[in-house]
């Protein structure tokens, strides 16, 4: 089971939950039982997320495995140019 920390952004959708804990062994997997743990969060999943798996932030490469004992954080996306 791995542990899911929330930026503040999102503690409000997932009942003020600071992290929630999901098996999941793809970011895509983890994203997807978030937002049906939480359904308020699946708008703000969709377009506002990036995902910190030991310190690597992903923001479209959701195919990526999630290795057991991860640390994960939910971070707003980090737009760029």
């Amino acid at each position: 089971m791995n542990k899911v920390f929330l930026w503040g952004g999102l503690r409000p959708a997932a009942g003020g939950a600071e992290f929630v804990e999901i098996e999941a062994l793809t970011i895509r997997e983890l994203l997807r039982k978030l937002a049906e743990l939480h359904p308020k969060l699946e708008t703000l999943i969709d377009s506002e997320v990036a995902v910190s798996i030991n310190g690597t932030i992903y923001q479209d490469d959701w195919s990526k495995n999630i290795p057991a004992d991860a640390e994960i954080y939910l971070l707003p996306r980090i737009e760029g140019g």
